[in-house]
């Protein structure tokens, strides 16, 4: 069969180009500096209007944490932030093949999934804290265990409410008698001798 040639019969005629747009002007200083404090009166205006504003994806039990507090919405929001960018930074070197940035991409975007979990349950579930994670977590001891003979088990750096203070390493010595605070060295174990025969390799003796 022969193909027929398909001729298009679009009218094209009142088509025109869209008008280009003018690159935007960069803000200055002062422009960046009053469009902030715009910015500011206008979401303080809508939180007067709506208590919840800005909360919405916050739990109930930390949305009325002071400013101050180690782990308030606020800071935390502000840390998510700061993490974010470190681990775009981290992932721009990782397709690079730099070595070691991997791991701290992904060592970033684990805290960042631990803060959002925070935010969302009230729970902080990370032993570190702060924008760079340079705090530690001190824990705190709700319920004691007990060992066979009926004596409270206790961990070093953990706050015991029953005793009011955090439970020290000069603590755990005079429990266990310990004179010096040096921790015990450990035995060094002598190293087996190779039980396996030697077999030397004969070298073929080539024939003149």
């Amino acid at each position: 069969m022969v193909k027929r040639k398909i001729i298009s019969e679009t009218d094209n005629s009142g088509w025109k180009a869209p008008k280009k747009r003018k690159p935007r002007k960069s803000m200055t200083e002062e422009q960046k500096k009053a469009a902030a404090e715009r910015l500011k009166k206008a979401r303080a205006v809508r939180a007067e209007k709506n208590p919840d504003y800005g909360l919405s994806g916050v739990h109930e039990s930390i949305r009325d944490l002071p400013d101050e507090h180690p782990v308030a919405p606020k800071k935390v929001k502000q840390w998510i932030k700061t993490q974010k960018e470190l681990a775009s930074v981290e992932r721009s070197a990782s397709r690079q093949n730099i070595k070691g940035a991997l791991a701290r991409q992904l060592y970033h975007e684990g805290y960042i999934r631990h803060m959002q979990t925070y935010l969302r349950t009230g729970d902080w579930i990370d032993i570190f804290y702060g924008e760079h994670q340079q705090n530690k977590i001190r824990w705190s001891c709700y319920s004691l265990a007990y060992d066979k003979d009926g004596d409270p088990k206790r961990n070093i750096g953990t706050f015991y409410p029953d005793m009011g203070c955090v439970y020290t390493q000069e603590m755990f010595n005079e429990s266990k008698g310990i004179i010096s605070n040096e921790r015990p060295r450990k035995q060094r174990t002598k190293r087996r001798n190779n039980s396996r025969p030697v077999v030397k390799n004969k070298k073929k003796s080539s024939s003149s």
